[in-house]
């Protein structure tokens, strides 16, 4: 029994919680947020999207700073990821949609509005570097070196665009007691139209996934920037790190939310999570195949911006300006 093993939030001094309000019992911490941040010409803005639009710009001024550093053009570059980012959201937004299907079969116009969340990032990150990867080939920009520092801007992107299901009271586990526990009135409400409460009981804490997911990128962010600039060996190396990184942490964090996308006839197989494992098991035999063969080719193998064709692209970009 939950009452057995954990206090309840109204035990926690918390009770009757208004729709908006948003408490973290332990910490002590209380909240009231409107996910509608404020309306102009009728229409509302969305906290949700406003806080992931500041994480793509900062994502996007961390990469403009890097791309001379592995050997890129900025200005082609901008280009690539303004693309890019376009795919990325149609990807999320088709990914949740797909997985999702029975919420918008009856009411197709509901798809484009993604101002109330329903953005999910492994759909985001797939857009992205599909849309993204035909871009490097228009613009003629190197694939592999651009996507080492956009697998950093990701992390950075993501860790801020995480707070944005803190705004919609979303992305939140099963029931705990830890410290970290937190509960609201959208998350009580929301539990109660769709567990029993022997399950997942709407009068107890609740993990906050996205805070786990958001601290877990942001580490992964320091990391993985200070690999790109010290111990960056071949081309593709942190676009691989990133993927391993980030699919040992959601392959964890998965496991304790209660809102995973899911398929199979029990809808026991959460999608994210399999493909976090994938992605794990992806990047460590890459990094090691990849290794093996740089470690083979010795000097022979340079890093592209060690290259004579970067160092043209770069002086010819720098007479333009």
């Amino acid at each position: 029994m939950l009452s057995a093993n954990y206090p309840s939030v109204s035990e926690l001094g918390y009770e009757n919680l208004d729709y908006d309000q948003i408490v973290f019992p332990r910490l002590g911490f209380e909240f009231h947020i409107n996910p509608t941040a404020f309306r102009i010409f009728g229409l509302e803005i969305q906290w949700y999207g406003i806080i992931i639009a500041i994480g793509l710009v900062l994502a996007l001024f961390f990469c403009m700073r890097q791309f001379k550093k592995v050997g890129l053009d900025s200005a082609s570059c901008l280009d690539v990821v303004t693309v890019g980012c376009i795919g990325g959201i149609v990807g999320a937004r088709t990914y949740y949609v797909v997985f999702n299907w029975s919420e918008y079969a009856g009411d197709l116009k509901s798809i484009l509005n993604v101002r109330q969340g329903g953005l999910a990032i492994y759909g985001g990150v797939i857009g992205a570097l599909i849309i993204g990867a035909f871009a490097c080939k228009i613009c003629k920009v190197k694939i592999l070196p651009m996507l080492d520092v956009c697998g950093v801007g990701f992390l950075l992107g993501q860790a801020i665009g995480r707070w944005g299901n803190f705004t919609n009271q979303e992305a939140f586990g099963c029931n705990t007691g830890c410290i970290f526990g937190m509960s609201g009135g959208m998350i009580q409400n929301w539990i109660t139209r769709n567990y029993n409460s022997e399950i997942l009981d709407p009068n107890y804490m609740v993990h906050p996934c996205f805070f786990y997911e958001s601290v877990w990128c942001l580490i992964g962010f320091f990391v993985l920037a200070y690999v790109l600039n010290h111990y960056r060996k071949f081309d593709g190396q942190i676009a691989l790190l990133y993927i391993g990184w980030y699919g040992l942490g959601r392959f964890f964090i998965e496991g304790l939310r209660t809102d995973s996308l899911t398929i199979g006839e029990d809808g026991t197989l959460r999608v994210s999570q399999i493909l976090a494992f994938v992605c794990v098991i992806f990047s460590v035999i890459m990094l090691l195949v990849c290794f093996s063969k740089i470690k083979r080719m010795g000097n022979d193998y340079k890093l592209y911006c060690n290259t004579e064709e970067s160092r043209m692209l770069l002086e010819q970009a720098e007479n333009k300006n």
